[in-house]
């Protein structure tokens, strides 16, 4: 596919223009406010992989409502363990324990997490989303569930139990709580820098191909991918635009990324029609840690794969095992 956004000069230059809503911090402040969470539960099930140990978790999310992981680590390992918390793509979910290998083949505990209501796109999953808040009309998907209003949106929930999912890794006695680190690709590197912006002691940070970033931009830009569900709303709701964005731009990675201050190894794709590069770079440009970037010039919304996977691995061993 051709070239379809800023050249590769012109995103060392570019600069979101997305505009912070007031109060952003005491909405988020607000939202992750709350009594205190019941414990999570690691339940250890038996696999077929004979060098890893596999636990079935169920952790208290948004409002204490159960989110489903997998808690990974290798056999044997008495700890403590750095960790990675992943979080999936677009209408993805946990999969199943034989989708969770790379991290614990390398040495880490793993906590793999659901997202609530998705994972039958492309991986399954196991959350229900119990929420009754975003009942109102939405384009098909989940971008606009509740698009109309910051304190019904379905991403104040996934963020929430995103949060909660970093907390419910470091009880664990195998995990080091200082040494946990947040990635994902696509929807999951949004989440990654979500949580960046929420947890200020994270020790790394590996967003890829991240998506809910430069919200309104991705929405005017992409041709592909969940962004058009915005824009397919929009085409409806033509009085709503403010409005919808408004709301939107409390979950926007480059809100978050001006928050986040640990070690962030990010990755950005100059062919991807689903999460056009220049949103990426709008938030690693506001991204207030000692940051790098990975450009793939040739490829889509996957991004590096295991080229970037590799990478990954790499910048992780350098933070974490220094």
């Amino acid at each position: 596919m051709p070239l379809s956004d800023l050249t590769f000069e012109e995103l060392a230059a570019y600069r979101s223009t997305a505009v912070e809503p007031a109060g952003f911090d005491a909405f988020w402040a607000g939202v992750l406010a709350g009594p205190p969470a019941a414990a999570p539960v690691f339940e250890e099930v038996p696999t077929s992989l004979r060098t890893l140990r596999v636990y079935d978790v169920s952790l208290p999310g948004h409002e204490g409502q159960t989110v489903k992981a997998w808690f990974v680590v290798p056999a044997g390992a008495e700890g403590p363990l750095p960790c990675v918390v992943e979080f999936p793509g677009y209408n993805g979910g946990r999969g199943l324990p034989e989708d969770c290998l790379l991290y614990a083949s390398a040495g880490y505990a793993h906590l793999f997490v659901d997202v609530r209501g998705q994972g039958s796109g492309w991986r399954r999953g196991d959350t229900e989303d119990l929420a009754p808040e975003g009942g109102g009309p939405q384009h098909p998907g989940f971008m606009t569930r509740g698009i109309l209003d910051p304190a019904k949106h379905f991403y104040r929930r996934v963020v929430t139990d995103a949060v909660r999912a970093v907390a419910a890794a470091r009880t664990h006695p195998l995990v080091d709580p200082a040494r946990v680190a947040v990635t994902g690709i696509s929807q999951g590197g949004g989440l990654t820098l979500a949580v960046a912006g929420l947890v200020p002691d994270l020790a790394a940070v590996a967003p890829d191909v991240p998506f809910l970033c430069d919200m309104r931009r991705g929405a005017e830009r992409a041709a592909t991918g969940p962004y058009q569900e915005v824009a397919g709303y929009l085409k409806v709701h033509r009085d709503r635009v403010e409005q919808v964005f408004h709301t939107l731009s409390h979950f926007d990675g480059v809100h978050f990324a001006r928050r986040a201050t640990a070690p962030a190894l990010f990755s950005a794709a100059m062919m991807d029609t689903t999460c056009p590069p220049s949103t990426v770079y709008g938030a690693y440009h506001n991204y207030a840690g000692p940051k790098q970037i990975e450009v793939y010039h040739f490829n889509g919304h996957e991004g590096g794969e295991t080229v970037q996977h590799a990478a990954r691995l790499r910048f992780l061993a350098s933070v974490l095992h220094p």
